[in-house]
């Protein structure tokens, strides 16, 4: 079967670039279906299958309203949420097999934004002048590929040429591309790993995997804990280990790795099996010493390499951590227990480490007993987190939650 690809823009200033995009796509073979987002009109230079009226209307804004207003920004944002809406149903009811788009900061915001609508794993290509700089804002927790225009997308010269032949290529390859798949697909387990937690987890995914489970592993690093939680609500995770909560600590600091206010929700509005533990939560995570804001003057701090300096949590952020961890367990829809590591929640919370520091680790813990609701489970270890003893409950907590969970 031929790939059937979306070119979704402004064909209103893009008509040229979209035009030698589409008849390269043609080229390799595939056809094309064509969706406009440009508020200010279309082209004549090639059909147009959807144009922004329609586009807009999803989203629920009038084409007419928002030309009479010209805000530009409030164009963009109707223009990124009635394409959210659209593009999934579009791709489902004429099958589709994958999305391409280009522009400056602007378009790609809107092209990006319907892109992030898309399960991981449907081929997703954004032809941008941002793609050199950060993109988390643009690819979020989604596998979208970026790709530099070099050249602004404006005309088409020996450069953009260039450029978008291959970014047709690279299309239509990702579209054609056939996927393994399984009918012996395991049930998936996601986890939550770093660093200071890797022994830990790693013991629990080889004794899971045994178990008959795949384990997906996700790095607390902000990104990581986000990706998880966006699987999560996709319906893609059947329950979630989540051992490694030190994005937190950076919510609640300013760390770097800050995964945001949604984390640990998702698994409890899904419903899904969820271990909590306070793993790496002595810890918040910044850039180079000198990167750390100077109200943090005094604190105790860790350089755990060049890049990277550890600052301890104290007793009231502790505090703070367990009454929202309690919050979300609450809140949960589906089976949730804790399990907490007395004698270190990381490496260097171990007796006698860097961050030792008990005090601050029980502020976490009596502040989540006494707000979480008695019915949860809260199961706490004499031990460290990394001790084979912990992984081997955490396996069995969690075994335990999964055959609590409704059929």
């Amino acid at each position: 079967m031929k790939p059937h690809i979306v070119l979704l823009g402004c064909f209103d200033s893009k008509g040229p670039e979209y035009a030698f995009l589409r008849e390269a796509i043609l080229a390799q073979g595939a056809r094309v279906f064509t969706v406009n987002t440009g508020i200010l009109g279309t082209t004549n230079l090639f059909p147009v299958d959807i144009e922004a009226d329609e586009v807009l209307a999803a989203g629920g804004a009038s084409l007419a309203e928002l030309r009479q207003k010209q805000d530009r920004g409030v164009a963009m944002k109707a223009a990124a949420q009635g394409a959210a809406q659209l593009l999934p149903k579009l791709i489902k009811a004429r099958q589709l097999t994958g999305v391409i788009g280009m522009g400056g900061t602007g378009g790609t915001s809107v092209i990006t934004a319907a892109m992030q609508s898309l399960p991981i794993g449907f081929p997703k290509l954004c032809v941008s002048t941002a793609a050199s700089g950060n993109v988390a804002p643009y690819v979020g927790t989604k596998d979208i590929t970026m790709m530099p225009s070099i050249v602004d997308v404006a005309g088409i010269n020996r450069i953009s040429r260039l450029v978008l032949t291959r970014a047709a290529g690279a299309i239509c390859g990702m579209a054609a591309a056939p996927v393994e798949t399984s009918g012996a697909d395991r049930p998936i387990i996601a986890a939550s790993m770093f660093g200071n937690t890797t022994a830990c987890v790693n013991a629990c995914a080889e004794a899971l995997t045994k178990h008959g489970y795949e384990i997906l592993v996700f790095h607390a690093t902000g990104s990581g804990g986000r990706t998880m939680e966006s699987l999560v609500a996709d319906g893609l995770v059947d329950a979630v280990l989540d051992l490694t909560t030190t994005e937190w600590a950076d919510t609640i600091a300013g760390g770097v790795f800050d995964a945001g206010e949604d984390r640990l929700s998702a698994p409890g509005r899904r419903g899904v099996p969820h271990l909590i533990s306070n793993g790496c939560i002595d810890m918040v995570n910044f850039g180079p010493r000198a990167t750390v804001p100077s109200r943090y003057s005094g604190r105790k701090f860790y350089e755990w390499n060049p890049a990277v300096t550890l600052m301890r949590t104290d007793v009231e952020e502790n505090r703070k951590m367990g009454r929202i961890f309690a919050e979300k367990a609450n809140a949960a829809q589906g089976p949730v227990a804790f399990l907490l590591a007395q004698k270190g929640v990381s490496i260097l919370d171990g007796d006698g480490q860097p961050f030792c520091d008990r005090a601050a680790d029980a502020a976490f813990a009596g502040e989540l007993k006494k707000h979480l609701q008695p019915a949860i489970p809260v199961v706490e270890l004499d031990v460290n987190i990394n001790d084979p003893a912990f992984s081997a409950k955490a396996v069995e907590m969690l075994l335990a939650l999964i055959d609590r969970r409704p059929a």
